[in-house]
C-alpha cells in the first residue's frame, strides 16, 4: 500500500549553490497525491510545484523543478532519493526558499529523521511503470538507458582523470533497503578546480569541505577521507535515484548510466513517457510489493559515521 510519513519533520541549512538559509517541512499527505513543493516564501504567486519528470528545469549541476509561473526550488534530489529510498510515496515540501539546503552532501540527514518519524499505510495500493522494453539516451560519452526488470536495479559506472576518483562501478538492486544501508550516507562529490570555477559564476556559496567531497588530483580535501572507498559512485547512484523518483511512481526495471548526470536521467524519462509501448502502469501486488525500495527498514538500517 501507499505510504506517507507519520508526522512532519523540518529541516534548515544552506542551499548547496545559492549559499541561502533554507527551512523546510516536509508534511504528510494523503493517498494519490504524490510529492509537491510549496514555496512558502512567495505570496500572490502560484507557489505549488509537482515534484514530477515534466516539471523539470534544464539544469546541469543539480535537479530543478519549476512551475507554470516560473516558481523554482533546486537541488531536490537529495530530499527526494531519501523519500523513494524510504517508501514515501505522498508528501507535501513545504520550503522558504529556492534550493533545498544541502544538510552533509547526503540523503542521509533526510532519511534518519524520516525513519525516526516513522511512515504511515494508506488504504490505497501503490502502482508502479514496469518497463516493457529498453529506452536509452545518449550524450557523448555518457548514456543512460532503462531495461526490463522485475525490481528497480541502479548499474552505474563513472570515469574521472583525478586519481582520488578514478574508474568506479557499482550494481545494486534497491530491494530490502539497499538505499538506506549502501548508498544514503554517501556525499555529493567535486574537483576543487571546478568549485573555485563554479564560485567564480556565483554557484557552490554554501559548498564546504563538510558537505561535499572535495577531491584534488590524487587528494581528498575533506576531513575524514571518504565514507566509502567508492563514495563518488554510490552518490551518482543516489542522485539516479533521487531524478527517476520524478516519474510520479516506483519503476520496475534496471536502471544502467554510464557518466550520466541529472539531466541525461530527466531525458530518460521524457523519452520513456515519450513511448507509450515501452512501459505500463501497473498496481503492486504482495509479490512484487516486498522487491520496492523501502519496504521493511528500521532506523538500524541507517550507517553509523563518527
Amino acid at each position: 500500500m501507499q505510504q506517507t510519513l507519520k508526522s512532519a519533520v523540518t529541516f534548515a541549512g544552506v542551499g548547496l549553490h545559492s549559499g541561502q538559509p533554507a527551512r523546510m517541512r516536509v508534511q504528510p499527505a494523503s493517498a494519490d497525491y504524490g510529492i509537491w513543493f510549496k514555496r512558502t516564501d512567495l505570496h500572490g504567486r502560484d507557489a505549488m510545484i509537482a515534484a514530477r519528470w515534466d516539471q523539470v528545469h534544464p539544469s546541469k549541476l543539480c535537479t530543478v523543478v519549476e512551475n507554470a509561473a516560473g516558481v523554482q526550488v533546486s537541488t531536490i534530489e537529495h530530499v527526494m532519493a531519501a523519500l523513494a529510498g524510504c517508501g514515501i510515496q505522498n508528501a507535501l515540501i513545504e520550503i522558504d526558499g529556492p534550493e533545498v539546503p544541502i544538510l552533509d552532501g547526503s540523503a542521509m540527514p533526510f532519511v534518519e529523521a524520516i525513519l525516526a518519524r516513522g511512515t504511515r499505510m494508506l488504504d490505497v495500493p501503490v502502482r508502479a511503470f514496469r518497463i516493457l522494453e529498453r529506452v536509452e539516451v545518449s550524450d557523448g560519452l555518457s548514456w543512460a538507458r532503462l531495461d526490463p526488470s522485475e525490481m528497480l536495479e541502479i548499474d552505474f559506472s563513472i570515469d574521472f582523470t583525478d586519481a582520488a576518483i578514478g574508474q568506479q562501478r557499482k550494481t545494486l538492486n534497491m530491494a530490502n533497503g539497499a538505499f538506506v544501508r549502501e548508498l544514503c550516507d554517501s556525499r555529493t562529490f567535486c574537483r576543487q578546480s571546478d568549485v573555485d570555477a563554479m564560485r567564480r559564476n556565483g554557484l557552490a556559496l554554501g559548498g564546504t569541505v563538510e558537505n561535499a567531497v572535495v577531491v584534488d588530483g590524487d587528494r581528498i580535501l575533506s576531513p575524514g577521507g571518504l565514507r566509502h572507498a567508492d563514495e563518488p559512485v554510490r552518490h551518482k547512484m543516489l542522485d539516479a535515484l533521487g531524478d527517476l523518483a520524478l516519474a510520479g511512481a516506483p519503476i520496475l526495471g534496471r536502471y544502467t548510466g554510464n557518466r550520466s548526470g541529472h539531466a541525461l536521467t530527466n531525458r530518460l524519462l521524457r523519452q520513456l513517457f515519450a513511448q507509450p509501448g515501452a512501459y505500463r502502469l501497473v498496481e503492486v501486488g504482495v509479490n512484487t510489493g516486498c522487491k520496492l525500495p523501502g519496504v521493511g527498514l528500521s532506523r538500524h538500517d541507517v550507517p553509523v559515521h563518527a
